[in-house]
């Protein structure tokens, strides 16, 4: 069966030789690589164009303006093969990624087996203190993932053409968190299961966390605002308001004020602060083993900050992404959850 690896680029001069590198080295070859730029300034579509007699079948499209979704569904367009793999710019492939991730499709005994998708995983790729405590905080771990419950980043995923086709590709109107909103509609295709996507834990890419406090605020404030335009995990969301704007100033204000125990409030302030940090302190161990034992301190230290800064830039995009969808609310496409027929049904 045919495969052909599908990626987006935007301005990753400095960044997409290693992909393009890593691309090259698979195992199982790609019959065809499809990348599409969204109006890059600086030299990534040259960059890419060299590697012309390397990578089989390459074709570049430059689409000025497109988003994420909008890119991956013209190269998914024109792609040939039947099956699509999908990685993404910024991110090293494992050798092997490519012939994992592909493997349930072509090793399936009958046509009617064939999986719909495929679950790839991603790792840290952290370099210094900073980035090893940011990959500690934000990103799991193979022990961290629930394969029945998995929704796969399209840094790491393959899924047939005619999937694809089936849920109406990748949401144009979202530009963040559109991988989540497609994954859960390939779900919408297996009901009687607890998920479409077969679990590949082995099929790795390997991504480099922001570099900055400013980088990574930018990148959860773009996400949070993601989910409120798509209206997703709305509890997630309310446990955090909840948290921040009345567990937290509750248990401060019995500590500060209360006639009696103010102790407990502190007591419970830091229990609560531990229970939080608990599980990446547990991933620094693992993501950290490079760090002398000073820079692993340095790295557990930052992580509350980490989880602070994080926590208040969604609390910041999620209402600006529900205000968007409050004033976008005539437009059919954006009522995701509804059956396909009246989602693309004109409105009135």
């Amino acid at each position: 069966m045919r495969v052909s690896v599908v990626v987006t680029v935007y301005n990753e001069s400095t960044s997409i030789r290693t992909l393009l590198d890593s691309l090259c080295a698979q195992t199982r070859r790609p019959d065809q690589v499809v990348i599409c730029d969204g109006g890059s300034t600086d030299d990534t579509v040259a960059q890419i164009q060299a590697y012309a007699g390397r990578l089989p079948g390459l074709r570049v499209l430059v689409e000025p303006g497109a988003n994420i979704s909008q890119g991956r569904n013209r190269a998914i367009q024109i792609a040939d093969g039947p099956i699509i793999a999908v990685t993404d710019a910024g991110v090293r492939l494992d050798p092997r990624w490519l012939e994992r991730l592909v493997a349930p499709f072509e090793s399936s005994p009958a046509p009617g087996e064939t999986p719909l998708a495929v679950a790839g995983f991603f790792l840290p790729d952290a370099d210094g203190v900073f980035q090893t405590a940011m990959a500690a905080t934000v990103l799991p771990l193979h022990g961290d993932i629930r394969p029945e419950g998995f929704l796969p980043s399209s840094r790491s995923v393959a899924f047939l053409k005619r999937t694809w086709e089936q849920v109406g590709g990748y949401p144009e109107w979202l530009d963040y968190c559109e991988d989540l909103v497609f994954d859960l509609q390939v779900n919408r295709l297996a009901p009687g299961r607890a998920t479409a996507f077969q679990w590949a834990p082995d099929a790795v890419v390997y991504f480099r966390p922001r570099a900055t406090l400013g980088a990574f605020w930018r990148q959860y404030y773009r996400y949070a605002r993601g989910d409120g335009k798509a209206d997703l995990w709305r509890w997630r969301h309310a446990i955090r308001y909840l948290t921040y704007l009345v567990l937290l100033p509750a248990l401060v204000g019995h500590g500060l004020w209360a006639r009696k125990g103010r102790a407990l409030g502190w007591v419970g302030l830091a229990a609560g602060g531990v229970a939080y940090c608990a599980r990446p302190w547990q991933r620094l161990s693992v993501v950290g083993r490079a760090l002398s034992p000073g820079e692993r301190w340095q790295a557990a230290l930052w992580v509350p900050v980490l989880r602070a800064v994080g926590d208040l830039a969604k609390m910041v995009g999620y209402p600006v992404g529900l205000w968007w969808r409050w004033r976008n609310r005539a437009r059919a496409e954006i009522h995701w959850r509804r059956p396909r027929e009246e989602v693309h049904a004109p409105v009135d």
